[in-house]
């Protein structure tokens, strides 16, 4: 794929960034540069690779997945100014 200055201004403007006109030609040579670069890596071979979402190689420690009732609702209630059948009470809000 080759980019001229036609389509490099039709990036600009679709982009809405002001590119003057003296710029254009240099735009599109930097682009084709970039995607030739992209073309090279296209043809790696990277059929025996494994996808990675990180270059480092850690784990995050993972807690065993329990469910509880948390066991804290009465510290959690000493928060509250008010509370009502051991929920929080809150005024009306609407009529």
């Amino acid at each position: 794929m080759s980019v001229d200055k036609e389509t490099v201004a039709r990036i600009a403007h679709l982009a809405r960034i002001n590119v003057p006109e003296e710029s254009l030609e240099s735009i599109a040579g930097d682009l084709n540069n970039i995607l030739a670069w992209v073309d090279q890596l296209s043809e790696v071979n990277t059929d025996d690779v494994e996808p990675m979402t990180s270059v480092v190689h850690a784990r995050l420690r993972q807690r065993e997945d329990v469910v509880n009732d948390g066991g804290k609702r009465d510290a959690v209630l000493k928060n509250a100014p008010e509370t009502e059948h051991g929920f929080f009470a809150v005024p009306k809000v609407l009529e």
